[in-house]
């Protein structure tokens, strides 16, 4: 009794110290992340005071966070950020919802597959920006054509990625739903949508990204307002801190929509780690 005793002693200290080993590792590749970009403005900061790189083209750090406070007290700043947020949320909505149905459908049904798989396939590797002259002058310079111009961005990543997650399903959960006679509408919203969600939410996890580099080029274009506007206009002027301040304000973004999909594919697919 006394030697199982020790040995379970034994096996819990074995077991405490890997937890401690391994919060360990976790809190230092925190402070690593956390750490790696302020040392790098850091850096930035220092070369750029000493004239190392040219301060014209690289300006303080510090300098950029001063002009972003002055934007913001103007109110210059959160008219281009509210008017880009409400382009890229209808653009991404508009683009992430077909794209979802249409991909549930090509994966379920064969004959969808066959008819829609090469209209796909040629239209998927068209540049949306390349179109984007033919959007203006079917729907003018408004938001909608840069709404439209994000949703053609999105649509396909979401697309492709929603097809291969109902592909991949396992057919042993088809042939559960057929053997106890499962509707249409039971497959779809019961094994379809729930067996394509890890690829799905990747898929819309890159439209994300690639909805922010549409918008920043949309708004270069044909615009006289948003974050792209303010970048493109500023770097003609060579007002480099306001230019810097919109291309931080991207990354913000797209740091922040990266962690809110996140947070939401671990509710919707908890089974997933």
């Amino acid at each position: 009794m006394k030697e199982s005793s020790n040995h379970i002693t034994r096996s819990e200290s074995i077991e405490r110290q890997l937890w401690r080993r391994k919060v360990r590792r976790t809190r230092a590749f925190q402070t690593l992340t956390i750490a790696s970009p302020i040392l790098l403005l850091v850096v930035w900061e220092i070369l750029s005071r000493t004239a190392m790189i040219d301060p014209r083209f690289f300006p303080p750090p510090t300098t950029i966070i001063v002009e972003f406070f002055h934007l913001a007290a103007t109110g210059q700043l959160f008219h281009h950020v509210g008017i880009s947020l409400y382009r890229i949320l209808g653009g991404f909505l508009m683009g992430v919802i077909p794209a979802i149905i249409i991909g549930l459908l090509m994966g379920m049904y064969l004959p969808v597959r066959y008819t829609l798989q090469p209209l796909v396939m040629a239209l998927m590797p068209i540049p949306t920006l390349a179109l984007m002259p033919i959007i203006i002058i079917v729907f003018g310079i408004n938001d909608l054509s840069k709404m439209i111009t994000i949703a053609g961005s999105v649509f396909f990543p979401v697309l492709i990625n929603t097809v291969a997650g109902v592909t991949n399903i396992d057919h042993i959960y088809v042939d559960i739903a057929k053997n106890y006679g499962a509707k249409s509408k039971d497959y779809f919203f019961k094994i379809a949508l729930p067996g394509a969600l890890p690829m799905m939410m990747e898929g819309i996890q890159m439209g994300q990204a690639i909805a922010l580099l549409t918008i920043v080029a949309a708004e270069m274009i044909g615009a006289n307002s948003g974050i792209g506007y303010l970048i493109w206009t500023k770097y003609k002027t060579f007002v480099l801190k306001d230019m810097y301040v919109g291309l931080v304000l991207i990354s913000f973004f797209g740091y922040l929509f990266s962690l809110l999909l996140r947070a939401l594919q671990r509710k919707l697919i908890p089974w997933q780690k």
